[in-house]
C-alpha cells in the first residue's frame, strides 16, 4: 500500500517550514513542500478579501495528495481552494489562526495564545515544529565540543520583525549581559543565527566573542541540533514563539533576552505567560538559576487529535 503523502503550503519561511513538516511526520506521512507565491497586488490583500480562484497565484500547482497542511497568510486561500475543487478527497489542515471562516478548514492547529474557537480547532502550548529529541542526541557530537570542560550556555538568535528592529544597540546589551552573567561564571557559549538573522548582527556576535567561544555564521541545522544537546542554559531572542518552542523540547532552562518593542505584543506576552506559568522560561535578568521541566511535545499530541479527524472523514 503506497504510504498516504500530504502537500505542504508555505511562504518558505523556516518557522513555517517547521511547523508544517513537523506536523506531517507526527502524522506518518509522506510530503511534497509548495512555495507559495503570490501577484504583487495579493501580497498586501488578508485572506479574507481575497478572491479564492488559482489566478492570484505567481505559479500555479498541481495537487496530488489526500492530505493539504498550510500554514502562513499566503497560503490560506489556496488550501480553501483546493477544499473546494476536491472536496471530501482531501483533508485540509491550516497551522496558525488563518483569519477566515474556520469552517473552511477540516482542521486547525492554534497556539494558545492565538485565542481561537472552533469545533475544527486544536490548541497547542507554543508552536508545534520539526524537532525531535532523537534528533538533538544523534547530533549532538557535530560541534566537537566536550561538556565535561565548562557547562555551556547556548543563544539562538532570531531576527527583525514588524514587533522588534533587532538593533545593534539591543544586541550589544544582550551581549553584555551574558558576558557578565555567564561568561565571567565559566561558562562557554554557543551562538546559533537563524534565517532571519541578520549578517551584521552574526558579525556583531563573532566581534564581541573572543575564540574562547563559538559562534556559528552560516544557518546549520546540524549545529543548531548540537547546540540544544550540548547546553545547560538555552537563551533565546524574544522576537519568535517558535524558537522558543522548539527549545522547550528539551526540557532544559530557556532563557528569553528581551528587547524594546516597536508596537503592540499583546499575543507574545500571553505566550510569555503561559510558558513561565508552565515552569519553562524566565527573562535573562542577572542571576543564573537552573530549573527542570517536562519537555513539550505538542506536534504529537496534535498528531493523535489531528488522526482521529481524518479517521472520521475517512482519509485513512
Amino acid at each position: 500500500m503506497l504510504k498516504l503523502k500530504a502537500l505542504l503550503l508555505t511562504q518558505g519561511m523556516h518557522g513555517m517550514i517547521s511547523q508544517v513538516e513537523g506536523l506531517a511526520k507526527a502524522l506518518g506521512l509522506g510530503f511534497k513542500h509548495e512555495n507559495i507565491e503570490l501577484k504583487k497586488f495579493w501580497d498586501f490583500i488578508p485572506p479574507k478579501l481575497t478572491p479564492v480562484t488559482d489566478n492570484i497565484l505567481k505559479k500555479k500547482f498541481i495537487c496530488d495528495c489526500k492530505v493539504v497542511i498550510s500554514c502562513g497568510r499566503k497560503s490560506v486561500v489556496p488550501s480553501i481552494l483546493l477544499k473546494k475543487r476536491f472536496k471530501e478527497n482531501i483533508f485540509n489542515i491550516h497551522i496558525q489562526n488563518p483569519k477566515v471562516n474556520l469552517k473552511n478548514f477540516d482542521a486547525i492547529i492554534s497556539p494558545e495564545h492565538d485565542d481561537i474557537n472552533g469545533e475544527n480547532v486544536i490548541k497547542t502550548k507554543g508552536a508545534i515544529h520539526y524537532l525531535t529529541n532523537d534528533e538533538i542526541k544523534q547530533n549532538i557530537k557535530y560541534l566537537k565540543i566536550n561538556q565535561a570542560d565548562k557547562k555551556i550556555v547556548t543563544l539562538i538568535l532570531g531576527g527583525p520583525n514588524k514587533y522588534y528592529s533587532f538593533s545593534e544597540k539591543q544586541m550589544e546589551k544582550i551581549f553584555s549581559k551574558i558576558k557578565n552573567m555567564f561568561i565571567s561564571s565559566k561558562y562557554k557559549l554557543i551562538v546559533i543565527p537563524s534565517y532571519r538573522t541578520p549578517e551584521n548582527i552574526v558579525k556583531l556576535a563573532f566581534n564581541y566573542f573572543n575564540l574562547d567561544h563559538l559562534v556559528i555564521k552560516e544557518r546549520d541545522k546540524k549545529a543548531y541540533l548540537s547546540s540544544l544537546g550540548l547546553a545547560d542554559i538555552i537563551i533565546v531572542t524574544c522576537d519568535s514563539t517558535s524558537m522558543i518552542s522548539e527549545a522547550a523540547i528539551t526540557g532544559k532552562p530557556i532563557y528569553i533576552a528581551q528587547m524594546a518593542n516597536k508596537k503592540s505584543i499583546y499575543r507574545f506576552e500571553k505566550f510569555y505567560k503561559l510558558f513561565k506559568d508552565l515552569g519553562i522560561i524566565r527573562n535573562l535578568d542577572d542571576k543564573i538559576e537552573s530549573w527542570n521541566y517536562k519537555g513539550l511535545d505538542e506536534v504529537n499530541i496534535a498528531a493523535t487529535l489531528v488522526k482521529e479527524k481524518m479517521k472520521k472523514n475517512g482519509i485513512i
